[in-house]
């Protein structure tokens, strides 16, 4: 009889620590952008698997009007937990109250870099004059609709003197990752951040920007202010920016920055 009392007492423990754990573990809503793509979908199983939360995560671009960027996510009023983009996009959100300032973390940092279609002639890209050779020769150019393509377009064009020659031939693309759109031969030339570029196959990335053209963009991640699960989301953000998260992070092309460092 008590060999059956006990073993009634430690199924219902089982059981009640399986409620708890169902009870704590969350489904934490993730809007992000193409910077951090690669490494956060390695990353993400791995967090899952500790914490026993649901990531569940929504791709976009984290700026511009196309349908999928962050900011029309957020006004259409999609869930959103955790918000991983741009820095200087995640300020304009924390501006308009739609992310939390306190909830700020700068996760890494992303140069931007050049590509070709896989078995095309790579490009000296070893200066800056070299870089603006390579962009007059070429037939078309494209770049991002995010971070890196603002600045190619408005800033980088402009520094080399060839803002009017690229007008004619030089084009942004929207949402689609510019290694697509050189992997189909639809353009000579494009201008990416690297991590976006790795990824992509059927180009080969001739390099980074030279030291005189380069534009280091800085991704970071907040909690947005709608989110239901801002706890859980915060675990989700200090996992991205540990030491478990690093190689990751190389490997995909982008420099961690330590914590508590600020840009």
């Amino acid at each position: 009889m008590r060999r059956h009392a006990l073993r009634a007492l430690a199924l219902a423990f089982v059981g009640a620590l399986a409620i708890t754990t169902a009870a704590s573990a969350a489904e934490i809503h993730v809007m992000i952008s193409g910077g951090l793509t690669a490494a956060y979908k390695a990353l993400v199983p791995e967090f899952e698997r500790k914490t026993g939360h649901k990531v569940v995560t929504a791709y976009g671009p984290s700026m511009g009007t196309t349908v999928n960027a962050i900011p029309m996510r957020l006004q259409r009023g999609e869930p959103a937990d955790v918000l991983i983009m741009v820095g200087y996009a995640l300020g304009d959100l924390v501006k308009q109250g739609k992310a939390a300032a306190d909830s700020r973390v700068d996760l890494v940092k992303s140069p931007i870099g050049i590509a070709v279609k896989s078995g095309a002639p790579k490009p000296d890209i070893s200066s800056a004059d070299a870089v603006k050779q390579a962009l007059l020769a070429a037939k078309s150019v494209a770049y991002s609709d995010s971070a890196s393509g603002v600045y190619v377009s408005t800033e980088m064009f402009q520094k080399l003197g060839i803002a009017d020659q690229m007008k004619g031939k030089a084009r942004m693309i929207p949402a689609t990752p510019v290694g697509e759109i050189v992997a189909k031969g639809e353009a000579d030339i494009g201008l990416q951040q690297v991590a976006e570029l790795r990824p992509v196959a059927g180009i080969d990335i001739v390099g980074p920007l030279p030291e005189p053209l380069q534009k280091i963009t800085v991704f970071s991640a907040g909690i947005a202010t709608g989110s239901k699960e801002p706890d859980a989301g915060k675990a989700l953000i200090s996992f991205l920016a540990s030491p478990d998260a690093r190689d990751a992070l190389i490997k995909s092309g982008l420099d961690p920055i330590p914590a508590g460092a600020t840009h």
